[in-house]
């Protein structure tokens, strides 16, 4: 489960002239240590909870293992509380806020991360930009969506952020099927984090490429949004805020459709919008 800050907070208000003490809750951010076969490569700004989806999520977004039969073993930190039968989980001694994916053979791409991934970015420790685009794929025609809908899976996506409501300092991520049903909410600090949970649920449930369904993210999209979508084989993406121009070019490119200002019954299409149905 995803946690906020313990509830012990309490801090001074200033309101309308007057000051006030009050308690409070802050979502929690801690780095995460991202081992390698033993060796370290990255360490990540995250809300604790879903460590395992991060880590294979960030794992498949940058074309490292694109499988589960790539993985042979992870191991996580004996505290941890986190299992899942699709995977061989070893709770071990290493650092609390560790996780160490071991794989089954060589990686398929080269990791190449700086060794700091702040909650704000999902890229910037990428040596070039490139080498993320190089492993996409044209995305297929993918479903219709009727586009009275999009503006439902806000609310609905909002219903599933339990911690937003008590911090209002998260980001949440959901996929939905074509029709609307919720297949997976998750929240973090970073909304990167956030895609690389669903996508790495997705990947544990044998689930991926995702290609027809449809992401919502509760921000803007970002290049990293994007990318990390296109990754997952999503053909529409949904995001509250605005899109970035990058962020448009590569939808265009890879045929994604990329909806943005999503906020009452009001939407932008900027990519593909011939999958969104009157």
């Amino acid at each position: 489960m995803t946690r906020p800050a313990a509830p012990g907070l309490r801090i001074r208000k200033w309101d309308a002239g007057r000051w006030s003490e009050a308690p409070d809750a802050v979502v929690t951010e801690e780095p995460l240590q991202l081992m390698l076969d033993g060796e370290p490569l990255s360490v990540v700004m995250r809300t604790p909870g879903q460590d395992i989806e991060l880590a294979l999520g960030l794992m498949y977004a940058e074309g490292i293992a694109r499988s589960l039969d790539a993985i042979r073993m992870i191991r996580i930190s004996a505290e941890s509380d986190e299992t899942d039968s699709a995977i061989d989980i070893e709770a071990s001694i290493v650092e609390s806020n560790q996780v160490d994916i071991h794989l089954a053979q060589a990686p398929r791409r080269k990791p190449e991360r700086s060794m700091l991934a702040s909650s704000a970015c999902g890229v910037c420790g990428a040596v070039l930009i490139e080498d993320l685009r190089r492993d996409l794929a044209p995305l297929a025609a993918g479903p219709r969506v009727s586009a009275a809908l999009l503006p439902q899976l806000v609310e609905r996506l909002r219903t599933g952020q339990g911690v937003f409501e008590r911090t209002g300092g998260l980001h949440a991520a959901g996929l939905f099927t074509a029709g609307g049903e919720s297949i997976c909410t998750r929240e973090d600090i970073g909304r990167h984090n956030a895609v690389d949970k669903v996508a790495g649920r997705m990947l544990l449930d044998g689930r991926l490429p995702a290609n027809e369904s449809i992401l919502v993210v509760s921000g803007r999209a970002g290049y990293e949004i994007v990318q990390k979508s296109i990754t997952a084989g999503i053909p529409v993406l949904a995001a509250v805020g605005a899109p970035s121009s990058l962020a448009v070019a590569l939808a265009r490119e890879f045929g994604q459709t990329l909806v943005g200002f999503l906020r009452g019954e009001r939407f932008n299409v900027y990519a593909s919008p011939e999958r969104l149905a009157d």
